[in-house]
């Protein structure tokens, strides 16, 4: 398993670890299998989506934002209740088929660490595995 940290800016944002997750594909010498991108964090999460166009994410942070807002009366006391809730809608882990080396993704896709309670250091971990052979 490889693992790596992504130091996010403001409460809540998408940052793309597409490059992180290619690296760590290439590194575990893996040409045919899965790759499990997995973010261990209970107000984050990670994700599959466009990346050509920054739009994408904005949109969706703010499109989070208002179905589930920040300060909303939440039982939770810390304040947070709204990264945990936005974290299980996102979920924490992704799979991702690996092929040629490389994870598959589609033209526009990138993979996203999505921050729902920063700034903060989060840890991202991925996980290759060889497909079996007949």
């Amino acid at each position: 398993m490889t693992s790596f940290d992504v130091i996010t800016h403001v409460r809540t944002e998408l940052v793309d670890i597409t490059d992180n997750v290619r690296d760590a594909v290439a590194q575990s010498m893996v040409s045919s299998g899965m790759c499990f991108v997995y973010v261990p964090h209970t107000t984050a999460g990670v994700t599959v989506n466009e990346s050509y166009d920054p739009d994408v994410a904005r949109d969706i942070t703010a499109t989070l934002s208002k179905l589930v807002p920040h300060r909303a009366g939440y039982a939770h006391s810390e304040g947070n209740a709204d990264a945990h809730i936005k974290s299980v809608l996102v979920g924490c882990c992704q799979p991702i088929p690996v092929e040629d080396g490389q994870p598959v993704l589609g033209q526009w896709q990138g993979v996203f660490l999505c921050e729902f309670d920063g700034p903060r250091t989060r840890r991202c971990q991925v996980q290759v595995i060889k497909a079996g052979t007949d």
